[in-house]
């Protein structure tokens, strides 16, 4: 049928022409984006996964990077742990050579190195945050990715440094020393054993009062415990309160609190009688006698009075090695300041004096010595002892063979190096573990970007095989529109 009302020849060459330019365009759009997927419309279900895909990706990304961190973080406590074991062989030399018989030279000497080195085993193991409380010292997780559901126990890679302190107590080193065989002072034969894991919780404070010649009684050195802590928290509370007075802490063989250094004088209390079993709990109970340092000779049993209220001059006679010295107190000086003007002209020859208990002054020494006051001043001046009056040995002085401590010195050093080689281990073990997983995140981004681009990305021969169809079938609809259009002008010749 001929009809000049409807042109259905034009009307499909327009659907088509429609159908042929939405194709083009979107032909031309995947050419362009490089996307298969442009819009939601072009493959839901396709799109929801490639997402995934494209999640996971970005997920792994960051792994990789917090893998490239850690191993980072791993490397530099490694480099710390082998400087840690370099210079616990270098301390296994000096206990070597302290520990024989036969060696003639100053065991002191070889102490103060040692001691050094246990500082800077502390300090660079504070520097990698392997001690107690360190920001390495603990489970450390690192997240990687790439479980399915991101399931936490299959994308952390866990490093348990949570008992990994390297610190040269807990390598078993804070008492350590390859000195003459001596031992450090306990306040209490009675002391606790505080070396345990538990906890101990203080209902009331604890004071100690520490004087040494640096550290006079008008101003003691008071260090204040209190709380729930366990002996080696404690003990590191103390060391911490006490630096510079040349007097340090350390737990001993027994689990005992022990206390190293020069000339000092330690009470313990808690000042409430009510409560001396908080003292009991670490020194034993109230300790209000001064305690001396063990290793050296002192007058601990036999102090010497000081009355202020007597002024004239007066003289002490320090007889050291069988040379006397004559130390002049001159008129009308304080307790401390005569305590000062002794140790200038005594602490050479190893002779240190502490002002003690108010009224009491009490002398100690490296090596045997004696002390008198010349019958001149007796009476008159503020020392009213006469007598010649010898130092008695500490509890530790000569106890023990002079190699002894050096000897002790090994074993802890073996046990050491054992406790490191552990940590040493677990960094070990970590670094490649993290590699594996990194190495495995690398290759998981690999092949989820395969996959993805399998749905999403534009397969680019194929759509230019589709636009040069899009632009054949686009200028043939053109071409038959123009026909299509023609055709009802041929009724024209029928009305002629």
């Amino acid at each position: 049928m001929i009809s000049i009302q409807t042109n259905y020849a034009s009307l499909v060459g327009a659907q088509n022409m429609n159908t042929n330019q939405t194709f083009q365009t979107k032909t031309i759009e995947s050419l362009t984006s490089g996307y298969r997927i442009n819009q939601s419309g072009d493959d839901a279900a396709g799109l929801s996964v490639a997402n995934q895909f494209r999640d996971n990706i970005a997920e792994l990304t960051q792994g990789v990077l917090n893998g490239n961190n850690a191993m980072s973080t791993m490397q530099i406590i490694d480099g710390g742990l082998s400087n840690i074991s370099t210079m616990l062989d270098r301390m296994k030399t000096l206990a070597t050579e302290s520990s024989t018989g036969t060696f003639t030279g100053s065991r002191a000497t070889l102490d103060q190195e040692f001691q050094s080195l246990k500082t800077e085993i502390t300090r660079q193991a504070t520097n990698i945050g392997l001690v107690a409380g360190g920001q390495n010292a603990q489970n450390l997780s690192v997240y990687i990715g790439g479980a399915p559901n991101g399931a936490l126990n299959a994308s952390e890679v866990n490093v348990n440094l949570a008992t990994g302190e390297v610190d040269a107590t807990s390598l078993g080193l804070g008492n350590a020393t390859v000195g003459d065989g001596l031992k450090g002072t306990v306040l209490n034969a009675g002391s606790p054993d505080v070396s345990g894991a538990a906890a101990i919780t203080l209902a009331t404070n604890v004071t100690l009062s520490v004087v040494t010649p640096t550290t006079p009684e008008a101003t003691p050195r008071t260090v204040t415990l209190s709380g729930t802590a366990t002996g080696t928290q404690f003990v590191a509370d103390i060391n911490s309160q006490l630096a510079g007075t040349g007097v340090s802490a350390d737990i001993n063989s027994n689990g005992q609190i022990e206390f190293k250094g020069g000339a000092f004088a330690i009470t313990a209390t808690d000042g409430d009688a009510a409560h001396h079993a908080d003292v009991g709990h670490l020194f034993g109970g109230n300790v209000t006698t001064p305690v001396l340092n063990s290793d050296l000779y002192g007058t601990s049993a036999d102090s010497v009075a000081f009355t202020a209220a007597n002024t004239a001059a007066q003289n002490l006679n320090f007889t050291v090695n069988g040379q006397t010295t004559t130390v002049q107190i001159a008129a009308g000086l304080t307790q401390d300041q005569a305590v000062a003007a002794i140790n200038s002209a005594m602490n050479s020859q190893g002779i240190y004096a502490s002002a003690v208990n108010g009224t009491t002054v009490q002398f100690q020494g490296s090596s045997q010595f004696s002390w008198e006051v010349d019958a001149a001043g007796s009476g008159t001046g503020p020392f009213a002892t006469t007598a010649t009056t010898a130092a008695t040995a500490g509890a530790n002085v000569a106890t023990t063979a002079p190699t002894q401590n050096a000897t002790d010195a090994i074993q802890s050093i073996n046990s050491a190096l054992a406790l490191l080689g552990s940590v040493q281990g677990t960094v070990g073990a970590a670094e490649n573990t993290i590699q594996y997983a990194v190495n495995l995140a690398n290759s998981q981004i690999t092949n989820f970007s395969s996959a993805e681009s399998s749905i999403r990305d534009a397969d680019v021969a194929t759509e230019a095989a589709n636009l040069t169809k899009a632009q054949v079938l686009q200028q043939a609809s053109i071409a038959a529109m123009a026909q299509a259009n023609a055709a009802p002008q041929a009724v024209l010749k029928l009305l002629q």
